[in-house]
């Protein structure tokens, strides 16, 4: 299974999910037309490569770094915040599995909205994230 490198767009983010880096991005902003079109694929990829790992039993050598996920994302629509949860549901269902992982949320300065964001997600998922303050 490959990875996913798909180039922003006016309305749509930047996604990277680099497997062999472990790093997952998100960046930019979430408005496409067809939200779901844009977003099942990523989460299928998502969804497919960690049940692969546990599936495996490849737990313990996943574990051995850190896979990182960052969100930078400069503003999303309420139909991209239902699928932004939903990948964000499935990195707390593969931490519950045994899965290592660090989320960064990243926010501009002054942008206390989307921190606050951040936060209700972070909330929401009861998972905690890091939030990284960029200067603009």
């Amino acid at each position: 299974m490959k990875g996913l490198n798909i180039p922003a767009t006016d309305k749509s983010p930047k996604v990277l999910f680099d497997y062999e880096n472990y790093l997952f991005e998100m960046q930019g902003n979430s408005r496409p037309e067809n939200v779901r079109d844009f977003y099942f694929p990523i989460i299928y990829k998502i969804r497919k490569h960690f049940e692969k790992i546990i599936n495996k039993n490849q737990i313990e050598e996943f574990n051995e770094k850190s896979f990182k996920f960052n969100f930078k994302l400069d503003y999303f629509n309420s139909s991209s915040a239902k699928f932004i949860s939903d990948i964000l549901v499935l990195i707390k269902d593969f931490t519950d599995a045994g899965l290592n992982f660090k989320v960064y949320w990243y926010f501009t300065d002054g942008d206390e909205d989307m921190k606050e964001v951040g936060e209700d997600f972070s909330e929401m998922i009861s998972f905690p994230f890091h939030f990284i303050m960029v200067e603009r």
